[in-house]
């Protein structure tokens, strides 16, 4: 089957506040606009140069909080405006795609949607692009692609997707889901993981714009109504109104609890790549490049002695001079320093609160 690829249009999820990677991501600059690797660019510029092998850069767009629309542009030179689709207050996923797949679906009938996170890591391009053409195939035949992440361990911050239990799994492989499964409690999840038929929910999935309104017509009458009541306003002066109206009347609910736990046309492709969600310091760590001792170290002037196992983000420029940590996180951002236990990143919402 042959796919056009100016039917490809790609939605970048980008509105979150990434409050698990403070003292870097603030909510005036959040996570998904760092260069969390230090590698010069963020995980937004990231994103979008890895789904410009499936969609045109005039078919990429952000979907993002009002306050974000200026940085959106200042990190993507190559949008216009208009591929900037702003939400007045957060309302959670599924508000923001019901606006979008209703834009898309008005712009091209025909458009297929690609949506994904703007703040994973994902590495080998071409295994992803091989595990994202087999969604797109799905796709065809009126089905909702999601993608499964094979678990590393027993991780409690994912959420899974069951597929029947069989011998062997192959990458890229395309299956029905059996049911979504909601963050499990470790015990849960670690039989999860022991069952083998049990896949982390990335958060990225495809299909057809209209099979998207069609399922929220289904499942979220209200929400569809609100979003395509007066679509002929989508590409004109009046859509920013209209939506913003939209956004204050809908309900706050993901696209999980709207769509994916509900509709019984899902896919799952088995993924071929390496992923992260990037969710916290620790997940981060993976990625980094580590010294003797491990730890990873980003700074163009940190002296470490007598340290291991740490994570350690300097900003270029500053002298640093640490001497006996293990197992700790130290970050500097601008006047704010953060020097906390690995094993204790889960307090960090509440350490911040203190701050506040």
């Amino acid at each position: 089957m042959k796919l056009i690829m100016k039917n490809n249009y790609s939605l970048i999820m980008a509105g979150g506040i990434g409050s698990r990677f403070w003292p870097m991501s603030i909510p005036e600059r959040p996570k998904q606009f760092l260069d969390v690797l230090g590698i010069g660019k963020s995980l937004l510029q990231m994103t979008f140069e890895r789904l410009l092998a499936f969609s045109p850069a005039e078919n990429i767009y952000i979907l993002t909080n009002e306050d974000y629309k200026d940085l959106v542009l200042e990190q993507l030179p190559l949008l216009k405006e208009n591929q900037v689709l702003t939400e007045p207050e957060r309302k959670n996923t599924a508000p923001c795609l019901a606006y979008a797949a209703a834009k898309i679906q008005s712009l091209n009938p025909e458009s297929n949607i690609i949506v994904s996170p703007a703040d994973h890591l994902i590495l080998n391009e071409v295994n992803f692009g091989e595990t994202i053409n087999a969604a797109l195939l799905a796709a065809q035949k009126d089905k909702i692609a999601t993608i499964g992440i094979q678990p590393t361990r027993p991780d409690t911050g994912y959420g899974y997707i069951e597929v029947e239990s069989k011998d062997t799994f192959s990458k890229n492989e395309v299956l029905p889901v059996v049911q979504f499964r909601e963050k499990p409690n470790l015990d849960i999840a670690k039989t999860f993981v022991a069952s083998g038929n049990f896949y982390w929910n990335s958060g990225i999935f495809i299909c057809k714009s209209t099979v998207m309104l069609d399922a929220l017509a289904e499942f979220k009458p209200d929400l569809h109504h609100l979003f395509t009541c007066e679509k002929q306003k989508y590409n004109t002066s009046e859509e920013q109104e209209f939506v913003n109206n939209a956004f204050r009347n809908c309900e706050d609910i993901s696209i999980d609890f709207a769509v994916m736990e509900h509709a019984k046309n899902i896919e799952v492709v088995l993924a071929s790549f390496d992923w992260s969600d990037l969710g916290t310091w620790g997940s981060l760590n993976d990625h980094l490049k580590k010294d003797d001792n491990g730890n990873a170290i980003i700074g163009d002037n940190v002296n470490v002695f007598n340290s291991s196992d740490s994570i350690i983000n300097i900003p270029d420029g500053n002298v640093a001079v640490i001497d006996g940590l293990e197992g700790y996180i130290v970050v500097q951002s601008d006047n704010r320093l953060m020097i906390i236990k690995k094993e204790n990143e889960q307090e960090l919402k509440n350490f911040v609160k203190s701050t506040e």
